[in-house]
């Protein structure tokens, strides 16, 4: 079949859009690539349909857990045969899935990074046909990127065991830097990149100065109707704000990493069928995001870097209709973005002073502890020792890339179940259909289940029910009230490995790579953040894609600096004309607004006029169309 073949059979789609077909086109070829793809872009598509004209098993290599399972859901429903394994399988359910894999049961397995350097992992691996290795998010194996893993790092050790086989290495975010450093972290043989214009020209973006960030959120919720997504800094002011935007009549919800997997997954999909408005979210929100009419995305807090903000203000108008990125600054932000810094990158001394800390904490004598893991709790640390706690979380981050503890915050555990009825005694039990139906899935699905817990699968389960995560988790609950089973839910724990024998907190050693020049980098993101949130002149989009190495070949027209330079183009009483003459298009021509665009005036001013007419509520936005409040 050809690659067209395979994409219309499985996505039912005539044709390929973007720069999806030469990527294929490159992977097809056996080509090492790097596919540089913005936000909505598609990129799933372009390992996925070369994968399926291969011979062999694609390696999908991803940080993101919960979509790694969306992926495989997908996929599953599409007919195509994947599986994951993450942390907290049991050993034998990763031995199965590898087993199925050498044996062609899967064409796609997606896997963390960590799991890359489990012995267990690479001795199967040695055995399967691999057909392609997809590397997801590749600008965490950069030192210089904004979001560096040294988990991706393993990802070099596992080519030298496949040679031959070509790698894909995808990500919406990277400077011309660290673009080079990911071909080279990946050994690509020869420079490869293919990129899409990241310049998108239905997006407005708009940077406000206000002393009421509140205020100022619901007037431009008020002026641009439709779904929305609102960022803030931490999980205390999603719940603040989604309340504050409730009382004032705009349906919302909050989402952050700390709410129960059941949770967050029935708020995105609420959210994303349209019973909430707006979600109010941390930066936990946002990956694998199927949305494509978000009008408005919204930052109450200054990102970090350039590169997070443009992917998080990306998930606005991915269908291709005027939305809108604004980003709320207020005199105080300044001081608080530089504090970032200092917590971020805390003295030595105190990076120091937590390492021997950790030590007394875990009971671990020096020379002690290699590959020795603890559950942590950064909450319980922190306070039985009197330490600040983002600094407390920052040092244990630079402690893991300097090589000497694995900190991971959030790692998933699989849920549990075990059967403490007996088989003769479940016959015996009547119960509602859907609990009838959940039993015997789960029977069917895992055996061994009555003599020891089994890792389950919450959403395989779903998906064959016919419920949601919601339904099945008070159904489980229900049953072990009964005393039929004993159930533990899906769960993120913390967990620290000492990755060496502990040292003499004086003796570690900081690698000028990994603190100060780091150190040096973090600032200079937060520069860049800061220039374009100060710029009082240039064009917002051009600002964004020098960032990241493209050059704009003409202003946008539609950010609030090139507004402003129009606006003061307009003489005296020639705004007022343009208005009055677009609201008679809108009268005469109610279903045909783009007649405004033949009125006698300069195109940029016609544009700068609507937007001030929607900003003032003479014209309001719905569906990404423009029209009268009285339509």
């Amino acid at each position: 079949m050809t690659y067209l073949e395979i994409l219309k059979q499985y996505w039912g789609y005539d044709s390929f859009r973007g720069i999806q077909e030469q990527i294929i086109e490159s992977i097809g070829q056996g080509r090492d690539t790097l596919g540089l793809m913005p936000t909505g872009g598609g990129k799933s598509i372009t390992f996925q349909v070369p994968a399926l004209a291969m011979e062999g098993v694609c390696l999908v290599i991803t940080p993101l857990i919960a979509l790694m399972k969306d992926q495989v859901r997908i996929l599953r429903d599409h007919g195509i045969k994947a599986a994951a394994i993450h942390t907290g399988m049991k050993r034998d359910d990763i031995i199965a899935v590898m087993e199925n894999c050498l044996f062609g049961g899967y064409k796609f397995l997606y896997v963390s990074p960590e799991r890359l350097s489990s012995d267990l992992f690479r001795t199967k691996l040695r055995h399967i046909k691999v057909s392609l290795i997809t590397v997801d998010e590749s600008h965490c194996i950069s030192q210089w990127g904004y979001d560096f893993r040294p988990s991706y790092l393993n990802i070099a050790d596992i080519r030298k065991e496949l040679p031959g086989v070509p790698v894909l290495a995808l990500t919406a975010t990277a400077t011309p830097q660290v673009t080079d450093d990911i071909q080279d972290k990946l050994g690509f043989p020869e420079k490869n990149v293919i990129r899409m214009s990241f310049f998108r020209e239905n997006l407005s973006y708009v940077v406000r100065r206000t002393e009421n960030k509140l205020s100022e959120l619901k007037h431009i919720l008020d002026r641009v109707p439709g779904s929305g997504i609102v960022y803030v800094r931490n999980r205390a002011e999603t719940k603040e704000v989604s309340d504050y935007l409730n009382a004032q009549d705009i349906p919302s919800t909050f989402y952050h990493a700390g709410l129960d997997p059941t949770v967050k997954d029935e708020r995105q999909k609420a959210w994303t069928a349209g019973r909430y408005r707006v979600v109010v979210a941390t930066n936990a929100f946002g990956m694998g995001i199927d949305k494509p009419d978000v009008r408005t995305v919204i930052h109450m807090d200054i990102p970090s870097s350039i590169e997070a903000y443009f992917q998080e203000a990306g998930r606005a108008g991915r269908d291709g209709l005027r939305s809108y990125a604004v980003l709320l600054h207020s005199p105080g932000d300044k001081r608080t973005v530089s504090k970032r810094i200092s917590d971020t990158f805390p003295k030595e001394e105190f990076i120091r002073d937590v390492y021997e800390k950790l030590g007394y904490f875990h009971e671990m004598a020096v020379g002690d502890g290699r590959g020795c893991t603890y559950p942590f709790s950064l909450g319980e640390f922190c306070q039985h020792f009197s330490l600040p706690v983002i600094p407390t979380d920052s040092a244990l981050r630079i402690l893991t890339r300097m090589g000497y503890l694995d900190y991971v915050d959030e790692m998933e555990y699989s849920a549990r179940l075990l059967f403490t009825a007996g088989r003769d005694e479940l016959y015996r039990l009547h119960q509602d259909r859907v609990t009838e139906d959940v039993m015997n899935i789960i029977l069917r699905l895992y055996s061994g289940i009555f003599t020891d817990y089994a890792y389950i699968d919450e959403q395989l389960i779903c998906s064959r029910a016919g419920i949601d995560r919601h339904q099945l988790y008070t159904t489980l609950i229900n049953l072990q009230s009964q005393g039929i089973v004993r159930y533990v839910p899906e769960r993120r724990t913390p967990v620290i490995t000492w990755t060496r024998e502990r040292v003499e907190s004086g003796k570690l050693f900081f690698d000028p790579e990994v603190y100060r020049q780091r150190k040096e980098e973090f600032k200079e993101r937060i520069g860049a953040m800061m220039e374009y949130v100060t710029r009082e002149t240039g064009c917002r989009s051009a600002i964004l894609l020098r960032y990241f190495g493209e050059h704009q070949q003409r202003p946008c027209m539609c950010c609030d600096l090139c507004q402003e330079k129009v606006e003061g183009q307009l003489m005296r009483g020639e705004r007022e004309a343009i208005m009055a003459d677009i609201l008679d298009t809108f009268h005469t021509c109610p279903d045909d607004p783009q007649k405004v665009w033949s009125l006698p005036y300069n195109r940029n001013k016609i544009d700068t006029v609507l937007h001030y007419m929607v900003a003032e509520g003479h014209l309001l936005m719905k569906d990404g169309k423009l029209m009268t409040g009285h339509d």
